[in-house]
């Protein structure tokens, strides 16, 4: 369940030529659905809201939290935030502050670009437990798991087509991973109201130095008007698959 309410955001596209895009005071809402053979099950709400603060940052927030029969077995209460640099589009600093079942916990990357290398100065906070620090680099950009939602917002869709598949980096509580994305094509796709939509239709998979695959391949749909918005997203689970559904 731990990615699980966060897939809605684990999305981002590092390209050259990017649209214009105003989510000034925007409010998204999100259904986070079990399958499970013939079985659906709504399980979880997200929302995501964004503000312009008028300093030159949008200060944007994810609050994820089960509904009460999961609550029985595994309640989720979670919040992302994240500090975005307007200009550039890049984040300043994120915060996950987690509550899982008995668990609580806050992870807090801290972004910094020197010469075109981005630095994260990564703290994880555990009650009980001293404090785990590390500093994570790459080369170029890397974002968080919260901003890299309006990074592909704000995406050049026709760029992707052409290009195919592009790699960018993301920073977490304490790794680094390799973002490959995948352009598949443009789909009709329907979604838990019964509405039915073309979308954009790319897939994720995340690596750990290139290497080591660190979570299973993500699907995405994404709206093919100027407002991209993640329509819906489909990972696999041990046993069925967990489906995020955009919802007015």
């Amino acid at each position: 369940m731990k990615r699980i309410y966060i897939l809605c955001v684990i999305v981002l596209l590092c390209v050259k030529t990017l649209q214009s895009a105003n989510f000034d005071n925007e409010s998204l809402n999100y259904q986070i659905v079990y399958h499970w053979g013939v079985i659906w099950k709504h399980a979880a709400d997200a929302k995501l809201e964004i503000k312009d603060t008028h300093n030159g940052r949008y200060e944007a927030r994810l609050y994820a939290r089960t509904l009460s029969w999961v609550d029985k077995v595994y309640k989720v209460r979670d919040t992302l935030y994240t500090s975005i640099e307007k200009e550039r589009f890049i984040p300043i600093r994120y915060v996950k502050a987690t509550h899982e079942k008995g668990h609580k916990g806050r992870d807090i990357v801290e972004f910094s670009v020197v010469n075109g290398v981005t630095l994260g100065h990564c703290t994880r906070i555990r009650p009980g437990k001293e404090d785990f620090t590390i500093d994570l680099t790459t080369e170029g950009d890397a974002y968080d798991m919260l901003s890299v939602f309006y990074v592909l917002r704000r995406l050049d869709m026709q760029e992707l087509q052409q290009k195919g598949t592009f790699q960018t980096t993301v920073f977490s509580g304490k790794r680094k991973e390799r973002l490959d994305i995948k352009y598949v094509g443009v789909e009709n796709i329907k979604l838990r109201d019964k509405s039915c939509h073309d979308a954009y239709h790319i897939k994720f998979s995340f690596t750990e130095e290139g290497k080591t695959k660190s979570s299973d391949d993500i699907d995405t749909w994404i709206s093919l008007d100027d407002a991209h918005i993640p329509l819906m997203l489909r990972g696999s689970l041990p046993i069925g698959e967990v489906r995020v559904y955009y919802c007015k």
